[in-house]
């Protein structure tokens, strides 16, 4: 059983490090490439599709699977891997922690200021959005990486 909540560990943390560094590397520049007037609509329109069950399911997983290694005795576990394992779960949960606290207050004023359009020109909120999210995004790309990495180390 721990070697199978381990396993799942490796995969949700992968899958989500993924998409983290797809957002970080892909998804945000070609954004950033687009006029005011459009970046707001479309960012405002992935940030609705996003957040389905399938992205839940491994938001939470991330968690809930190191966590359940972690509970789960284990015979022949080294120091080594537990001492791996927990700072992974840690990064996961500040990875977690982030955009409750930033980015999603930030989708959700954004998400308002698009259907205010034209209240607000485009341009203010963008400039109000895109470097703040994108730093915070950064911030928990980085959390992800580093959780990941110390997941795969602690299985091996």
């Amino acid at each position: 059983m721990a070697t199978l909540l381990l396993a799942l560990a490796v995969i949700f943390t992968g899958l989500y490090a993924g998409m983290m560094l797809i957002f970080q590397t892909g998804i945000m520049p070609g954004l950033a490439r687009l006029p005011d007037e459009h970046f707001v609509p479309a960012m405002t329109r992935i940030n609705e599709t996003v957040p389905r069950p399938l992205f839940v399911t491994v938001f939470l997983g991330l968690m809930a699977f190191p966590a359940a290694a972690l509970a789960v005795p284990v015979d022949g576990r080294t120091d080594t891997q537990r001492w791996l394992l927990i700072p992974g779960l840690v990064c996961a949960v500040v990875n977690n922690l982030i955009p409750i606290a930033g980015n999603i207050p930030l989708n959700n004023a954004l998400a308002a200021a698009d259907s205010a359009s034209p209240a607000v020109p485009a341009s203010e909120v963008r400039a109000a959005f895109e470097s703040p999210w994108n730093r915070l995004h950064l911030i928990r790309t980085l959390f992800i990486i580093a959780s990941f990495a110390l997941v795969v180390s602690a299985a091996l």
